[in-house]
């Protein structure tokens, strides 16, 4: 008999639950004042869904102080997941800042300064 693997896009959807079970959780569950307001950006599970690094942005707040809130929390958070999924594993939460919006603003700026010195040489 051939070997039963899992389907490929099955930890997609495993990491899809999980990106919206957490925007929930957070909002709703988590009291800690170090977390505002949060945006859970994308979720990547490893394959053995052991872990799951979770980036997330910030509205407002200081991301090193959201980051270490959140991982703190994670076990909370984990928890909570049992109870939601229906998987035999739910992974280790590991949160990470997620600086894309920022350097995406960043670069936004520089190329309005670029083109703004432009037209100012013509």
């Amino acid at each position: 008999m051939p070997k039963r693997t899992a389907k490929p896009n099955r930890g997609f959807q495993i990491a899809d639950q999980i990106q919206r079970d957490l925007t929930e959780l957070i909002a709703r569950e988590l009291k800690d004042p170090r977390v505002g307001m949060v945006t859970i950006q994308a979720v990547e599970v490893t394959p053995d869904y052991a872990h799951a690094k979770v980036f997330f942005s910030l509205l407002v707040g200081d991301p090193q102080e959201t980051e270490e809130a959140l991982n703190q929390a994670a076990g909370f958070l984990r928890n909570h997941l049992f109870k939601r999924l229906h998987i035999h594993t739910v992974p280790t939460l590991h949160f990470h800042f997620d600086r894309t919006t920022e350097r995406a603003a960043d670069m936004n700026a520089l190329i309005a300064k670029a083109v703004s010195s432009r037209s100012k040489d013509d």
